[in-house]
């Protein structure tokens, strides 16, 4: 039998790939800590060991437990959605499946939707392709419900735009003076004028962009959410889809309340604050692997926007800990999903 030989110019890709993606976590724990005094790690230190005091313990047991029951209703929506194909999957598989998935995004971003569908196709008998086909309709339901979260915040946070100042004036009175004025408006104008100029020279060379591989996967991303969403039109009931999409990030927004609640310095905050902190905080998770370097740092960021900078090591404290209880259950629960699937019968 011909050995199968190595594609060492893939393998090289691939470990460049992995290197960028550990480099901007990297990157970004740097600049979380570069500017830290040393009375500054006393504040952190002193933060992040109020969790091992008191009732802190269970508050972030219960975050855990919030986010591990979210990704239970994550797989109940997935089964869902194999449903109208003819699948009935067993729960306990979806489940395993869905945090594998997680648990290989954290090593290499995106390795984890081909293992998802893997585990499905191997134990399942449901096709690669077309459970592939379910979890575009996921991400593309849960970006939807990401940006309205993030818009959301912004609405409830206007009154910062009156405390913020830009020099002598609030953030308010900054915009306005700058749009109301003609030099203004005529920056306006000019972006209206380069987004139309862009649209109408992007339909006429059209031919050419389509050809190119980076404009294709734009395209294809786009036009994937959009299948993606209308393939929810086959649902058996779409009510119960709905709910689940919503409980999903409900459970999310109770994950960041008990981390928060372990905290007596973060006690005081209103419902308002601690869900805008947890819109941005998920920005973290985009820009980096698993949030590592960006998740605490956004949340430290929005920390010091409502307490002031001198909440900043307290904040990174708790943007760890956060991060750390999330990352704590994914490798829990993927690893023990790993060990599980090897006990479990697959399907004629």
């Amino acid at each position: 039998m011909e050995k199968k030989k190595i594609k060492w110019s893939e393998v090289l890709k691939k470990t460049l790939k992995l290197l960028f993606f550990l480099g901007i976590g990297v990157f970004f724990i740097w600049i979380s800590v570069r500017k830290l005094t040393p009375e500054d790690v006393g504040h952190l230190k002193e933060s992040a060991r109020q969790v091992t005091r008191g009732s802190a313990w269970v508050f972030l047991f219960l975050a855990f437990l919030a986010g591990a029951f979210s990704n239970y209703v994550r797989a109940l929506r997935n089964r869902q959605l194999l449903e109208p194909m003819g699948y009935n999957t067993r729960r306990s598989m979806v489940f395993y499946s869905v945090m594998v998935c997680y648990l290989a995004n954290y090593i290499f971003p995106r390795l984890g939707e081909v293992l998802r569908c893997t585990f499905l196709q191997r134990y399942e008998r449901v096709p690669f392709e077309k459970s592939l086909g379910t979890v575009v309709t996921e991400r593309a339901v849960d970006f939807i419900i990401m940006m309205l979260i993030i818009i959301s915040a912004f609405a409830l946070n206007t009154g910062l735009m009156d405390t913020l100042h830009v020099g002598d004036m609030t953030l308010r009175e900054s915009l306005h003076a700058k749009f109301s004025t003609t030099a203004g408006n005529r920056t306006l104008y000019i972006i209206l004028g380069v987004v139309i100029v862009f649209i109408i020279v992007a339909v006429l060379t059209r031919k050419w962009w389509s050809k190119v591989a980076f404009f294709v996967k734009i395209k294809n991303f786009f036009v994937g959410i959009w299948q993606g969403l209308i393939s929810i039109k086959d649902v058996r009931h779409p009510w119960l889809f709905i709910f689940y999409s919503l409980f999903i990030w409900v459970l999310w927004i109770l994950e960041t309340v008990f981390c928060f609640q372990a905290f007596d310095f973060l006690n005081g905050y209103t419902f308002i604050m601690i869900f805008s902190v947890f819109a941005m905080g998920n920005i973290g998770f985009l820009i980096g692997p698993g949030g590592i370097g960006t998740y605490p740092l956004i949340i430290a960021a929005m920390i010091v926007l409502y307490s002031g900078s001198s909440m900043y090591a307290p904040g990174l404290a708790a943007g760890w800990i956060g991060w750390g209880v999330q990352t704590l259950q994914v490798l829990v629960l993927g690893t023990f999903s790993l060990i599980a699937t090897a006990f479990v019968k697959r399907r004629e």
